[in-house]
């Protein structure tokens, strides 16, 4: 039952979710947030917004972890070469 206005729930994953940046879904992650922390919204509305949010949250955290495990450091060596360590989170590069 959706109140006069009120836009309708889905509550099937959205396809395009997949075709989105991450500076897309982020944007979008926003404005859920804002909508549902600022918007006199319907129950039903605000649990498809907050499931969409989980979606977008989940899909920007992948994102990151892709992005996390492709970078890679150059380390210097003992004979002032370079090589290429993975990236190890928050350690420091010696």
């Amino acid at each position: 039952m959706n109140e006069e206005g009120a836009k309708p729930v889905s509550r099937e994953p959205a396809a395009s979710d997949q075709a989105l940046t991450f500076e897309q879904a982020l944007a979008r992650l926003e404005q859920v947030i804002d909508e549902l922390e600022h918007g006199e919204i319907p129950l039903e509305r605000a649990i498809a917004l907050f499931e969409e949010g989980m979606r977008l949250s989940r899909m920007c955290a992948a994102i990151l972890d892709e992005a996390e495990a492709r970078i890679e450091l150059l380390q210097k060596t003992a004979d002032n070469a370079y090589e290429v360590k993975p990236f190890m989170g928050g350690d420091k590069a010696s």
